[in-house]
């Protein structure tokens, strides 16, 4: 009896310990969506995937009070705007935030695939905007500085986190609740392997296909080439990338570098030899490529 009533107790804590993150939805009316029979799909292999987003999400990742800042970040995983890489590039990540006091926030955005959009290429920025807008307005319940909220994306999440950098006051055309009225301009934006153009000579064809179509218009192109959005009031900026990347060429940040420096927005780049795409935490790269979390701590320091 006795021993069963350990088990009993052990499965409650694991229950409660598994459920410690808390989920909330975005929206409770989602904007630009129709109603379809599409379901979300998530694969659980090496890497956690979820595409056919309907319902965008942000989860909540807490730092131990007494190691806790006043600083917020919101992750964009990327995916290629197919499908969330969301342990890799969003979980993960998520908790290496909390490992230094910042609470951290995994944005489950809608993808441009979906058949339940009526405007496949506005969801991704619609649900960025609210997610910074969300944690805004709640900063205090967080114990988060409404001023300290930050963005980073990974490949097409960072053409993501870019975009809303660059184009968070962009206007909604659905019927705005007040929370909309909120800035949705992050205080900062780390970068990682990101896409940032649609132009052809250094996009990725696969992000560029799902978010603007295989034959978009010129204006679609320029409005998503990110390296031409920047103003003088983008937030400072950290970015990284591998020379060797051959799915998301290095020029994306050496232009955007260029932009943001032209316009004399604070920026940090770093370029590694080696690394290929994908590489997140890099954890189990060979050299000092996984050195580049601890310039994004430094970086974020200076802030």
């Amino acid at each position: 009896m006795k021993l069963r009533l350990i088990f009993f107790f052990m499965a409650i804590s694991f229950v409660k310990l598994q459920a410690q993150n808390e989920v909330i939805s975005l929206w409770t009316t989602i904007p630009n969506s129709i109603e379809t029979s599409e379901e979300e799909v998530i694969e659980n292999g090496d890497i956690v995937k979820i595409s056919k987003v309907k319902k965008p999400t942000l989860e909540i990742y807490t730092p131990s009070k007494r190691s806790a800042t006043d600083k917020a970040v919101i992750i964009c995983p990327g995916g290629g705007y197919t499908m969330l890489a969301y342990d890799w590039e969003g979980t993960e990540i998520a908790k290496w935030f909390n490992s230094k006091g910042i609470t951290a926030f995994v944005l489950k955005y809608r993808l441009p695939n979906s058949k339940s959009l009526k405007t496949p290429n506005e969801a991704p920025l619609q649900d960025a905007q609210r997610a910074i807008r969300w944690v805004r307005f709640n900063a205090d319940k967080l114990g988060v500085n409404p001023n300290k909220i930050g963005v980073i994306g990974f490949s097409a999440g960072g053409h993501l986190a870019a975009t809303l950098g660059t184009q968070f006051n962009t206007k909604n055309n659905f019927k705005e609740e007040p929370i909309d009225t909120i800035s949705a301009r992050p205080d900062f934006m780390a970068l990682i392997y990101p896409v940032i153009t649609m132009q052809n000579d250094y996009t990725h064809k696969g992000s560029r296909n799902q978010l603007i179509g295989k034959k978009p218009s010129q204006e679609l192109i320029e409005k998503y080439s990110n390296e031409l959005q920047v103003t003088e009031k983008t937030p400072p900026t950290f970015l990284v990338h591998s020379s060797n990347d051959d799915v998301v060429p290095v020029e994306n940040s050496l232009q955007f570098y260029k932009a943001l420096n032209d316009k004399k927005v604070k920026v940090e780049m770093h370029i590694y030899p080696y690394g290929g795409h994908g590489f997140s935490l890099a954890t189990h790269q060979e050299g000092y490529l996984h050195t580049w979390i601890y310039r994004l701590d430094d970086w974020l320091k200076t802030l």
